[in-house]
């Protein structure tokens, strides 16, 4: 699929040499064909990674996709340039007139904070609800999804003794719902986080239809509303060394940090690891974009007018 992302995006280059068609402005204006279009509320600290990681995992559908980048602004940065923000981003309150196909909140590394207590909560809650007019459907990423089904349905998170990391198997429960079409009874997905939500507590909210678990991990993929909104407790978007990146890092910290569980190869973290999630990832942001997004949402959803500012 094209993205059409800014011509001078850092990540459009490192895409273009995997080989993914990523589109700049100029080309996508003399297309007559109506895009998705998709935000991405970008919460983790260093963006340029997620911004990669997500446009990589999008860019697997012959549909074509404008993506928006948004950031909160009751929070500063303090590891992605302002230079970066101000050309690559949009605050939200600059977006919230638009309508979007589809939307992605990502994960934030504020886990061992109470909800109420990070400092954008009040402004996340407000996207969150404005989601449920302006949005065809939203995916939720670890932390994220937390945090929704948090102030969605009432359900808590808790800390676990020590962090769940590295990469698990997981079920497939529903085989029928459209957005694991395509999937193995068995998966494996990255984990990376210090909380859970109590599988318990997931599947006894009537308005939450739980899709994956994981024995070890617990919930891993869920919906609401015929799937406009989607909770990932994982993250399948991770590319192949982003763990090996936050085992190093808190390594090197002298931060206490288990290996990754069933990642490098015998254990051995001076060996490359092994990508064992890549396809299923791929089939679900395309089952996601395909029928949750592109077949929902209708063609005159989007005001290309609003977008260009017309």
């Amino acid at each position: 699929m094209p993205i059409k992302v800014q011509s001078d995006l850092p990540a459009k280059g490192i895409l273009e040499n995997e080989n993914i068609f990523v589109m700049d402005e100029s080309r996508a204006l003399n297309q007559d064909i109506r895009p998705l279009e998709i935000g991405i509320l970008n919460l983790m600290p260093i963006k340029q990674d997620t911004e990669l990681h997500l446009l990589r995992a999008l860019s697997n559908t012959p549909l074509q996709i404008n993506v928006t980048f948004v950031y909160v602004e009751s929070h500063v940065s303090k590891n992605t340039p302002t230079s970066h923000l101000n050309q690559f981003y949009k605050l939200f309150s600059e977006v919230k007139h638009r309508k979007f196909d589809g939307f992605i909140i990502t994960g934030a590394p504020v886990e061992n904070l109470e909800f109420e207590e990070v400092n954008y909560w009040k402004e996340l809650t407000e996207i969150m609800d404005w989601t449920n007019t302006n949005v065809t459907s939203t995916v939720h990423i670890c932390w994220g999804a937390q945090a929704a089904v948090y102030y969605h349905y009432g359900i808590k998170k808790r800390i676990l003794p020590k962090k769940l990391f590295g990469i698990y198997e997981h079920q497939v429960l529903n085989r029928k719902v459209p957005l694991v079409r395509g999937f193995d009874d068995v998966f494996m997905a990255p984990h990376s986080r210090h909380t859970t939500v109590d599988s318990e507590q997931i599947h006894n909210c009537e308005e939450l239809t739980v899709l994956a678990e994981s024995e070890e991990a617990g919930v891993f993929l869920a919906m609401a509303e015929n799937g406009k909104k989607i909770y990932v407790m994982g993250h399948p978007e991770y590319d192949r060394m982003t763990l090996d990146g936050e085992y190093k890092r808190d390594k090197g910290k002298g931060l206490p940090i288990d290996l990754p569980f069933n990642y490098y190869p015998n254990d051995d973290d001076t060996k490359r690891p092994l990508l064992q999630w890549r396809s299923h990832a791929n089939g679900f942001y395309s089952n996601w974009l395909n029928y949750y997004v592109y077949q929902q949402t209708p063609y005159d959803f989007i005001d290309n007018a609003i977008i260009l500012g017309k």
